[in-house]
């Protein structure tokens, strides 16, 4: 299946994707994104709030050890996540579902250029002083009776997308 080490996955081409994650409190949803951020070669996983960090028994059960190979960085707030992510050139995007978002479906990344995507609280979703603060919202289409779906699904639909473009048809 050619995988990779965890040595050669930290030295081996991420896509330019940092995944950040505002007051996320199940650390299985955690350890999930971690794994789905693995499997994408996705740049970090920003902690934030009261995510948990790595180590824990809860994210390793669903990361499988993903979060030893995904690089992560913690925050006390997700603002402060963006603030630095945007000085650094980034385009921060919060997964939300607000007034003049952008639908996935006619959403391209660029090439060239670096994001972020914010995935909310599994109730409250994205802080809204964090949405205030993104270049931007991404929305998920939903046909069904629900208008919410679980963060780590969510994310992985959204990394997907990325990886569809910035990555997969190379």
């Amino acid at each position: 299946m050619q995988r990779l080490t965890v040595d050669e996955f930290r030295e081996s081409e991420k896509m330019p994707l940092i995944v950040v994650l505002d007051d996320v409190r199940s650390m299985y949803n955690v350890g999930s994104v971690f794994r789905t951020c693995d499997a994408f070669r996705v740049e970090a996983v920003y902690l934030c709030g009261i995510s948990c960090t790595p180590p824990a028994t809860e994210i390793h059960k669903t990361a499988l050890g993903a979060e030893d190979s995904v690089s992560w960085k913690y925050f006390p707030s997700a603002l402060d996540a963006v603030k630095e992510l945007q000085e650094k050139g980034y385009q921060v995007l919060s997964v939300e579902q607000v007034e003049h978002s952008t639908k996935l479906q006619t959403f391209t990344p660029q090439e060239g250029q670096r994001y972020a995507v914010i995935l909310g609280n599994e109730v409250k979703g994205v802080h809204q002083e964090v949405v205030d603060a993104s270049d931007g919202c991404l929305e998920i289409p939903q046909l069904g009776t629900k208008h919410s779906m679980n963060v780590s699904v969510t994310a992985g639909i959204i990394i997907y997308k990325f990886a569809e473009t910035l990555m997969l048809k190379r």
